[in-house]
């Protein structure tokens, strides 16, 4: 039986704001109750809706009370089960994810349908990155429902959503515009990817870079006015566009706004992360934090100029 600290350290913050309010504290450990598991975690992912609660800008659909944690994605070792637990045992590899915004930690407890187990061949890192930006793309890749020969374009592609989001589609069959900076064409070309750099004129390139100048479908993972260009200036009918970030957009041009809620189960993640297993699917690092260092993740984040995912080791 592994040793099972009575505290451990997380991530909290007292009060919406910037990067300062955010601590990493020591905190009482949690023993998991009937259905649940407590697990080491050796690995978390960042992401961009975790700054966007922590500033207090999604209050109103996702309440905090404090002191408050964060954190949806990781993957770590099963420390102790709780009663009805009979899937998962002390010492097995998991991934996972939890609803409490708690996975920021040395360690969680999550029920355990919330869990999936770890392949062998898929890293800390990777596992610990993949349950937010790898269901999301899934369900907005979905959401267009791309068939083969379809083109699609994809601003942020990328980034953690859509440097899987354009995989997803390239084996759905589509043709993938890819649209990001210069320093992303090498990766993308090699993942099947055409790249369109953001910028002037980028209607008509995208247009140039399309077999007949026609795109089916686009995925907005950027925001910033992507939905309006897709609708108005590609003429993509607006059940065919699907965003991510931009609901303003997204409710005056009646498009889909499909993402990590629509695909936020086990299953989906045990497919992903086959997928990863399998050598099918990359899910990029750009960089792996201590969790003593979360500040200086988040202030990486919130730059948007990362290729893949942020991660922390705690």
């Amino acid at each position: 039986m592994p040793f099972v600290p009575v505290m451990s350290k997380a991530v909290r913050f007292d009060q919406f704001g910037d990067i300062d309010v955010l601590d990493v504290r020591d905190v009482e450990l949690p023993a998991p109750a009937a259905g649940e598991v407590l697990v080491e975690v050796k690995a978390a992912g960042i992401n961009p809706g975790e700054a966007a609660i922590r500033n207090g800008f999604l209050q109103d659909i996702f309440p905090s009370t404090f002191p408050s944690g964060q954190g949806s994605d990781f993957a770590g070792i099963v420390a102790e089960t709780g009663s009805r637990v009979n899937q998962f045992s002390v010492g097995d590899e998991v991934i996972g994810f939890s609803e409490e915004r708690a996975s920021q930690a040395e360690f969680v407890v999550v029920p355990a349908e919330n869990l999936t187990a770890k392949p062998a061949p898929v890293s800390w890192e990777v596992a610990g990155a993949l349950y937010v930006a790898g269901t999301s793309a899934y369900a907005a890749v979905r959401a267009v429902d791309l068939a083969n020969g379809d083109v699609v374009a994809v601003a942020g592609a990328a980034g953690g959503v859509g440097s899987i989001a354009v995989q997803l589609a390239a084996q759905a069959g589509a043709t993938v515009l890819g649209i990001a900076g210069p320093s992303n064409d090498e990766w993308l070309r090699a993942h099947g990817v055409t790249p369109v750099n953001y910028g002037d004129d980028l209607v008509g390139r995208l247009r140039a870079a399309a077999s007949e100048g026609r795109i089916d479908a686009f995925l907005d993972f950027f925001g910033g006015g992507y939905v309006e260009l897709a609708v108005d200036g590609l003429g993509v009918a607006p059940d065919r566009v699907n965003t991510i970030i931009d609901f303003a957009a997204a409710e005056q041009f009646k498009v889909r706004t499909s993402g990590n809620a629509d695909a936020a189960n086990a299953a989906v993640l045990a497919e992903l992360a086959a997928l990863v297993a399998d050598g099918r699917l990359e899910v990029p690092i750009a960089e792996v934090f201590a969790l003593d260092d979360v500040r200086d993740a988040y202030r990486t984040l919130e730059q948007r100029h990362t290729r893949g995912k942020l991660v922390l080791r705690p």
